[in-house]
């Protein structure tokens, strides 16, 4: 969780609401209105995170808006952290007992960066063992596809299957593994040596 870093009630929402978003330039009213805090409060914490060089600040007629600021140092973090502690991955993690036995989860990098070139890309895929209840998972996905208005492409597979495809350079599994990926559950170079 974010308040697990940050105490600032007000920053978390701010975050939470670039990092739901990450390419996204909102403008102060906006942000008002998506947190629900008073403008002051969020003028505040916009301004601090613009001092930090974690959001950028941009004048446009006589409106000031903000965007994440992807030169900061940290940007590539901050989108991971997201994508671990809301929406999808957060759900995930809070029902991972209920899901079965896990080996892997992971985002598609491009998914992380809300970015949508392919329609075929998967963006999240889950490996198990033995077993899985796939209509809850099936629940939390299409959650989040409310959440974001768009379509998540998801994949699960048991570990045999994974390891059978992987052996066998499936073009699907070889495409997915190709890219770059957020690891939610599990070891990255587990994953790949498997």
């Amino acid at each position: 969780m974010l308040s697990d870093l940050i105490t600032s009630k007000s920053r978390i929402k701010l975050l939470t609401v670039f990092l739901t978003n990450p390419s996204e330039m909102l403008h102060v009213r906006e942000c008002v209105r998506r947190t629900g805090d008073e403008i002051n409060a969020v003028r505040r914490e916009l301004q601090f995170l613009e001092k930090k060089g974690i959001f950028s600040r941009e004048q446009r007629a006589n409106r000031v808006y903000y965007s994440l600021d992807k030169s900061y140092p940290f940007y590539f973090d901050l989108l991971e952290i997201g994508v671990k502690t809301i929406g999808l991955g957060h759900e995930f993690l809070k029902a991972r007992v209920k899901l079965g036995k896990v080996k892997f989860a992971m985002f598609s990098g491009k998914f992380v960066r809300r970015i949508k070139e392919n329609p075929d890309d998967i963006d999240f895929m889950v490996v198990y063992v033995a077993t899985m209840v796939l209509p809850e998972l099936a629940v939390l996905v299409r959650n989040e596809e409310a959440r974001l208005g768009r379509e998540i492409n998801y994949t699960a597979m048991s570990e045999e299957e994974f390891r059978f495809r992987k052996k066998r350079n499936d073009p699907f599994l070889v495409n997915i593994l190709a890219g770059s990926r957020v690891m939610l559950i599990g070891d990255e170079e587990a994953m790949l040596a498997t």
